[in-house]
């Protein structure tokens, strides 16, 4: 079966600091893949050049065998992407957004609304936030109007970048659901996290990156072996927990 998502060697370079050093990676279709490393490690460069962001110095990303830069519209027509940081139009309502984009993506004004009127009560941001401009949405209303407009088209694959950072739990526990649904039917779904208890709870594969590499990939039990991610990741990625010394203040 064609893997939702091929990385081959790819490679990022800002001047002398290696960003991404040939990375591999593999998500097959029907997962829900998860991407983790501590800051610095790469991911969302190794992210923004897979989906079309930022062009590589070296290698390839296909989307259902696509190639994402020699074919970037037909890829991108595979995609749905949550950016860490999305950029949305601010002057605009949720609804007002996703029938803008709905225009983009070719869909006729009908279906549009459909798809706005669905995403939008699935997302609890019908009622009083539909007509809210998306400058006054929380953190959580702009997560949720985010993977809003990157389900709309109908993705076979999602990439979503910390798609819970700074989110409620209430807000965490529908996004949750919802990409539960989505792989349930079918689709593919590749998050990049520091939250490892995340990972845990909704990914069936992992890869762990460190300097620009992956260190580790493959089914979540096979790469925790036994013990908890984060025991794991940390071991992975050489790192030592501080805290043990100094601050002798605090216990004045």
């Amino acid at each position: 079966m064609t893997p939702a998502l091929k990385i081959a060697g790819l490679a990022k370079r800002f001047g002398e600091k290696i960003a991404v050093d040939r990375v591999d990676l593999t998500v097959p279709q029907g997962s829900c893949y998860g991407l983790v490393g501590p800051n610095g490690a790469g991911k969302t460069t190794a992210l923004s050049m897979a989906v079309g962001l930022l062009r590589p110095d070296e290698g390839r990303a296909l989307v259902h065998g696509v190639d994402v830069w020699a074919e970037p519209l037909r890829a991108r027509r595979l995609m749905g992407v949550l950016p860490d940081g999305l950029a949305m139009p601010e002057r605009l309502t949720g609804r007002e957004l996703l029938t803008y984009l709905g225009q983009l993506h070719h869909l006729s004004a009908e279906e549009s609304d459909r798809r706005a009127d669905e995403l939008l009560a699935v997302m609890e941001l019908d009622g009083s936030a539909e007509r809210t401009l998306v400058v006054d949405y929380s953190t959580g209303m702009r997560k949720k109007i985010g993977l809003a407009t990157a389900l709309l088209h109908a993705p076979k694959l999602l990439v979503l970048d910390e798609p819970l950072e700074a989110v409620d739990p209430v807000s965490a526990a529908t996004i949750k659901k919802i990409l539960r649904r989505f792989v349930g039917h079918g689709g593919s779904v590749l998050i990049s996290s520091h939250v490892m208890a995340l990972v845990e709870e909704l990914c069936d594969t992992v890869a762990v990156m460190a300097r620009g590499r992956v260190v580790a990939e493959g089914p979540l039990d096979r790469v925790r072996g036994g013990r908890s991610l984060e025991e794991t990741f940390v071991d992975l990625v050489g790192v030592t927990i501080g805290g043990e010394e100094g601050l002798s203040w605090l216990a004045s």
